[in-house]
């Protein structure tokens, strides 16, 4: 190009392309970073929820064996609290019920025990919340405050940036022009070809 000459509408045009994909490229990163923490939590708990007939993804249940001391109390109310003192069981009961003579069951929110009073057998089962996941679970499901439904939201506008913007961002054959075009379709077709098969609601 000549000195002085003005650049020609290609040259301009290249310019353009390159400037806006180059900008284009620096927030479909920055993006990306800010939804790393917010891909983690849901994809986990997807993964948890989509086994649910499996498993129980927000609880482990638990069972535990061990002996207290006797005799026992022969009043319901004070062999109950025995029991939960030295089973180191924390909380008020929901229920003490004598099931038979010499077996009382003492029920909690989140347990059971078993008690057999001649020998000071207690039998302990029930469930213990799994503490990331659960909480991954709790946000995932929008059961929390309304606040939480516009980071959602939020993270669902980031997430149609990022997929919109990864189209674009290479140019020719690896792009959408090119084998880019056949990967979008395919990931279009994959949902549509299930619900051909399996039906839909």
């Amino acid at each position: 190009m000549a000195e002085g000459a003005e650049p020609s509408t290609s040259t301009k045009t290249r310019r353009f392309r390159i400037r806006w994909r180059k900008w284009l490229r620096a927030l479909h990163r920055d993006f990306g970073y800010i939804a790393v923490g917010l891909t983690f939590i849901y994809a986990l708990s997807g993964l948890a929820v989509n086994h649910i007939a499996d498993w129980d993804p927000n609880f482990e249940n638990f069972e535990r064996d061990l002996t207290v001391t006797t005799p026992l109390p022969a009043d319901d109310q004070e062999a109950a609290r025995v029991v939960q003192e030295q089973a180191g069981v924390v909380g008020e009961p929901l229920d003490i019920y004598p099931v038979t003579d010499d077996l009382l069951e003492i029920t909690f929110d989140d347990r059971t025990l078993h008690v057999t009073r001649s020998t000071g057998q207690v039998f302990e089962e029930g469930q213990e919340p799994r503490l990331f996941i659960r909480a991954a679970n709790w946000l995932h499901l929008n059961r929390g405050k309304k606040a939480w439904t516009w980071f959602a939201d939020g993270y669902a506008v980031v997430l149609l940036f990022l997929a919109t913007s990864g189209i674009f961002m290479l140019p020719g054959r690896k792009g959408l022009l090119g084998r880019g075009a056949v990967l979008v379709g395919l990931g279009i077709a994959i949902p549509l070809v299930y619900l051909t098969f399996v039906g839909s609601p």
